[in-house]
């Protein structure tokens, strides 16, 4: 297996798919990179260089006790950039791997890149705070966390069975495949990790790091995303990164990298090859 050191010594694990120029991803909450799979396979096939790494403490990395924070994971894929010399390269985060790309371009900038997408994205900032009314209560962050303490094997399956999927609406049906690996990828999480990446995605203001977005911008989103809702997330990145497109999913749900991979695949692949 491959592996990256971080600043304080993590191993970070990562693949590396295919040849060509660099397609980087960083997954979402609680998973890993096996989560992706569908579009590496993808991209990979179609002449990119695909690679894509478990946040520590996920999947195959270090389960660290503390940096479980969006500063750190940014530092972490800095150094996965910086160690494979990854240059010209398209930065894509889903979901709370969404504000891992955010918080490296506040940090390292985009010098190193081509373009960025974000799909079902926490950016800008998923909190309702007084300055920020539109975003989610915190008792919903108080409940995943509370569900995580008492009984977090079953906290996945239910979000894998409802929201995550879509489950819960009338005629959707993920299949048990779906849902099985989602609950898999989590329970390889540390406990201590994936706890405390719920405050990381869901309080961590990113609106000063999409300021410095200056290269071309693709945001994905589902407006029935029971997770990251539309307005709260994909509509208002869109809005504050500069000459930004939107791309909505009608009526689909957070999940989109497995519900609507045939899709996903195609829009991001035709931005890969897109030229500047």
């Amino acid at each position: 297996m491959s592996f990256v050191t971080a600043a304080d010594g993590a191993k970070i694990y990562y693949k590396d798919w295919g040849e060509g120029r660099p397609v980087v991803l960083s997954h979402g909450w609680p998973l890993s990179s096996d989560a992706w799979e569908a579009q590496m396979l993808h991209l990979a096939a179609a002449g990119f260089r695909v690679v894509a790494h478990d946040r520590r403490g996920h999947g195959r990395s270090d389960q660290t006790w503390h940096g479980n924070d969006m500063n750190t994971y940014a530092d972490d894929l800095a150094t996965l950039i910086e160690t494979l010399d990854l240059r010209d390269a398209t930065l894509v985060g889903f979901s709370t791997g969404g504000g891992e790309v955010a918080r490296y371009v506040g940090r390292y900038g985009t010098r190193r890149l081509r373009r960025i997408a974000l799909v079902a994205a926490v950016p800008p900032f998923m909190l309702r705070t007084e300055d920020n009314p539109g975003g989610v209560p915190g008792e919903v962050f108080d409940a995943l966390r509370a569900g995580s303490l008492a009984d977090r094997s079953q906290l996945y399956r239910d979000l894998a069975d409802g929201p995550f999927f879509g489950g819960n609406r009338p005629g959707a049906d993920p299949s048990q495949g779906m849902r099985d690996a989602f609950w898999a990828q989590g329970m390889r999480a540390g406990h201590r990790n994936a706890y405390e990446c719920i405050a990381a995605f869901s309080a961590t203001d990113f609106r000063p790091d999409l300021s410095g977005f200056d290269v071309p911008t693709l945001v994905i989103h589902g407006d029935d995303d029971q997770v990251v809702p539309f307005e709260v997330g994909g509509k208002a990145s869109a809005a504050r990164i500069k000459d930004a497109t939107l791309t909505v999913y009608a009526g689909a749900p957070h999940g989109i990298t497995d519900t609507h991979k045939e899709r996903l695949n195609a829009d991001l692949l035709d931005f890969a090859r897109s030229t500047p």
